[in-house]
């Protein structure tokens, strides 16, 4: 009931929007008179957004966080048993350092040369194998506990800089959502009926985070799962990628990628990329619910070298997530273009977007 009364109430709160700002078609009437306007209203449905989106941060930054002290406490653990273990190796090898450095080696060696017979030879050889042998262990041994030690040093100080800069994290989202919070309580005691606008925003979020949220990642999704697949259907649709000598271009039209996308997933029926002067969207529907993105692509060298698509906005129903939102996004879904995929000789060195086409200039790259 919760979720069809805020269904009905998105859909009344935003009028149609242009195409870069979707939202539901209206139809249903949720309010009353002591509902304020729709850009109070929107604002606070905004900050409440934000606020738990912010929660979701925090959520996950303290979780991280936790994890990353039982490791770093585990490290550091280690690191003091394997300096406590590699003490008595150390002074071993050094005790070979100073033989060989003293020339304790050398009368042994002398012995091995001035034999007199073939049988002393060989027993001065076995000796001399065997003492050089075991020289050599002990070093090796060492230099494997030391190698050891100091990597497990280093990983230990790499989690102990990402631990300070979670808690540094995790403190300016506090601050954030502290405010926001602050902000959103403000604008219930002013608006005209506190009551019914503090069980809206309690409504709302549950909404947000038991359908709205998943229907984002779905789209989200869909879109990593078929941009995956876009280098093959590049390389098969003709005129897309030309060669100029050692150079190629990859020219594709709004077109050719929003029909692709319909080809993969029936969810891009009423989804379109479009393609900007320097920018990217891509709007969408479903129902009662509305996606529009934009963003733009860049070029990623390493671990490998694509177009990594960065979003700018994300709205959903007439509603602008906030920049958690977006930054997790990315880092759970690819959205990504490979050129690899196509040649594996290929790669990426510019890109660019007008007049409905995605311009992308490659080289060769052996």
């Amino acid at each position: 009931m919760i979720a069809t009364i805020l269904i009905l109430f998105c859909c009344t709160l935003f009028p149609l929007q242009p195409v870069k700002y979707l939202s539901a078609d209206p139809s249903g009437d949720f309010f009353n008179s002591a509902i304020p306007d729709n850009e109070e209203t929107r604002k606070l449905l905004e900050q409440t957004l934000s606020s738990a989106e912010i929660e979701r941060e925090i959520i996950k930054i303290t979780a991280e966080q936790k994890a990353l002290e039982q490791k770093v406490e585990s490290l550091n653990r280690q690191a003091t048993q394997k300096k406590t273990a590699i003490a008595d190796q150390q002074e071993r090898a050094g005790a070979v350092v100073r033989s060989y450095y003293m020339g304790d080696r050398d009368n042994l060696l002398a012995a091995f040369f001035s034999a007199k017979s073939i049988s002393r030879f060989l027993a001065l050889f076995d000796y001399y194998e065997i003492i050089i042998g075991n020289d050599r262990d002990i070093l090796s041994q060492y230099e494997e506990q030391y190698k050891d030690l100091k990597a497990t040093l280093q990983t230990a100080k790499r989690n102990s800089e990402e631990l300070a800069r979670l808690r540094t994290a995790l403190e300016e989202q506090q601050v954030r959502v502290n405010a926001l919070n602050k902000d959103i309580e403000g604008g219930i005691k002013n608006s005209s009926d506190p009551e019914n606008m503090s069980t809206l925003l309690k409504e709302f979020t549950l909404y947000w985070e038991n359908i709205g949220l998943h229907e984002v990642k779905t789209y989200f999704k869909a879109l990593s799962s078929a941009m995956n697949k876009l280098p093959q259907f590049v390389q098969n649709r003709e005129g897309v990628l030309t060669r100029k000598g050692m150079t190629y271009e990859l020219n594709l039209k709004e077109e050719d990628l929003n029909e692709f996308l319909q080809s993969q997933n029936s969810l891009f029926k009423d989804f379109a990329f479009h393609f900007n002067d320097g920018s990217i969207t891509a709007t969408g529907k479903s129902g009662a619910l509305a996606l529009s993105l934009t963003g733009h692509y860049t070029i990623q060298e390493e671990p490998i070298n694509g177009l990594i698509f960065q979003v700018d906005h994300i709205v959903f129903n007439g509603l602008e997530l906030p920049d958690t939102t977006r930054k997790t996004l990315e880092e759970e879904f690819d959205l990504g273009f490979y050129p690899g995929k196509i040649v594996s000789f290929l790669r990426a060195t510019a890109v660019d977007s007008q007049e409905g086409v995605l311009h992308v200039k490659l080289s060769i790259s052996f």
